[in-house]
């Protein structure tokens, strides 16, 4: 089995191999001209996203400055996906982001890891776990995603977080590491934040 093949599979595998580094460079260069469009060229960034990432939806937008190891290679994002200021993808394997999630700045989701041991480590051996986030999640400011993370869908994770372990659907989870606090229920329908209440017109306008 060829290094390249080893990226996908979470064996140990050598992120050097210059089969591996040659197709990276390819990818960062498109990264380096997606970072430089500027705030007009919309339909220039939509274009260039279908080139750097394995799937991408309708209606996705990834606002600059992003950072990723394979500029979304191996990146899926399913309908209507947006991402702040900053988003960085470690991802050397798998990401799948599904409809309509919200990604707040600063927020990094990582598919790679690295031994423990410091003499592995210090051989450059780097391996790769899926990262599966689902549809209609929000993640907040500064969120931090592990390699091998599942996040449900309709999850909302409080900024700051870093989320270790998967995390079901339709809860609200913060901490550090990450925990499930409570459900998402119907009250959260109805009160946006604590104490402000979801006008009438509103509710009534969007069939809620």
């Amino acid at each position: 089995m060829s290094e390249l093949e080893k990226m996908h599979t979470g064996e140990l595998y050598d992120p050097q191999d210059p089969a591996i580094t040659e197709q990276q460079i390819k990818a960062m260069e498109l990264l380096y001209d997606y970072n430089r469009t500027r705030p007009s060229e919309g339909e220039k960034r939509q274009a260039m996203l279908r080139k750097m990432f394995a799937q991408v939806g309708e209606n996705c937008w990834i606002e600059p400055p992003f950072h990723a190891n394979w500029a979304g290679r191996f990146a899926r994002l399913g309908n209507n996906v947006y991402a702040n200021f900053n988003l960085t993808l470690v991802d050397d394997t798998e990401i799948t982001i599904g409809d309509c999630t919200m990604i707040g700045p600063n927020v990094t989701i990582a598919a790679a890891g690295h031994p423990l041991d410091s003499t592995l480590r210090g051989h450059g051996l780097q391996y790769n776990l899926p990262v599966r986030i689902g549809a209609n999640c929000w993640l907040g400011a500064g969120v931090l995603v592990m390699p091998g993370v599942t996040i449900g869908d309709c999850t909302v994770v409080g900024a700051g977080s870093v989320v270790t372990r998967d995390l079901p659907s339709g809860v609200l989870a913060y901490g550090n590491p990450c925990r499930v606090i409570r459900p998402i229920s119907e009250e959260d329908r109805v009160f946006y934040r604590k104490g402000c209440r979801v006008p009438e017109e509103l509710l009534n306008r969007y069939g809620l």
